[in-house]
């Protein structure tokens, strides 16, 4: 696939659009709270999201994406996260939950050298410094509703999220994006509802009106658009230059938090998300920095279908 101007400019557009979603997941998920709880709200926000990406999979995307380790990482990846991080959400301030989030590219690339699988420079070690030391500040300084507890939780999701991203990599090849997605969105749905039953108790007390327009916009612009866009941006560009526009989401809740929440603003906060943002910064640095773009991967629908299942890590 040649990848030509207009191209460039509509995978950019996809990902910006992509990054700019996710960073509303947060205010949202505070909003649905109020009549929801977090493993309800898994349940409903991945259960509606598979309904339209199965449509589209198909039958046989979906036969090619039924292996027990894409279910497996879909109930870890999505369900186990997101249960999680309302748990998280609900004992923190959107600004903080936002940041912390936010560092998810940085300790996925951690998670890589750790593992052996890439190496970085002194300046994205650089930059593995300053976005932990950030998060610790921002987690040392709650305000506004912010709690040490729930920074916790919110960073055990972050970490959980960058094993899970590492994993897809090898989940998904040979594979459509679209099914395995679906699968996983309904593998995340099916595993929580056990668990909203018994932390949540009942489901059919009515959440009230803002929080079920906060489910339903969570669902369609935090879930559904913004895992698209991801997606066809990524089959464009290279892994790493795709991952750059996640960087947009803890800008925009961090904004969202102070602006709409009222969340408390003050010098530490301000730094600790200076230090995230320039530590997601630094590693972003070197791709940024190439005089031409990387080649583009292969397009997902026309690889083989693999013979056994892909090894994980």
């Amino acid at each position: 696939m040649r990848f030509v101007r207009g191209d460039r400019a509509v995978t950019l557009l996809a990902l910006i659009a992509s990054g700019l979603l996710w960073g509303i997941t947060v205010p949202l998920t505070k909003v649905a709270l109020a009549g929801v709880g977090p493993a309800w709200l898994t349940v409903a926000r991945f259960g509606l999201a598979a309904v339209p990406l199965a449509l589209v999979a198909g039958r046989r995307g979906l036969r090619g994406a039924l292996t027990w380790k894409i279910v497996l990482w879909g109930v870890l990846g999505y369900g186990l996260v997101v249960v999680l991080q309302g748990q998280g959400i609900a004992r923190t301030s959107v600004s903080h939950a936002s940041l912390i989030i936010g560092a998810t590219p940085v300790l996925g690339a951690l998670l890589v050298v750790l593992l052996g699988r890439g190496r970085v420079g002194a300046l994205s070690w650089a930059g593995f410094a300053l976005a932990l030391a950030g998060i610790g500040v921002v987690a040392a300084n709650g305000a506004g509703g912010a709690t040490l507890a729930g920074d916790l939780l919110v960073l055990v999701t972050v970490l959980l999220t960058a094993a899970f991203l590492l994993a897809q990599q090898t989940v998904l090849a040979g594979r459509s994006p679209v099914a395995v997605t679906a699968v996983q969105f309904g593998a995340a749905a099916l595993a929580s509802a056990p668990v909203a039953a018994v932390t949540d108790g009942s489901p059919v007390r009515a959440p009230g009106t803002g929080p079920l327009l906060a489910v339903l916009a969570l669902t369609v612009f935090g879930t559904l658009a913004p895992y698209t866009l991801f997606a066809f941006g990524q089959a464009r560009v290279a892994p790493e230059i795709a991952g750059i526009f996640l960087n947009l989401e803890p800008v925009v809740g961090f904004a969202l938090g102070a602006v709409a929440f009222g969340d408390h603003v003050g010098p530490a906060q301000v730094f600790g998300a200076l230090a995230v943002l320039g530590g997601i910064a630094l590693n972003t640095l070197p791709y940024l920095g190439r005089r031409t773009p990387p080649a583009p991967p292969a397009r997902r629908d026309d690889l083989p279908e693999p013979e056994r299942e892909p090894a994980l890590v």
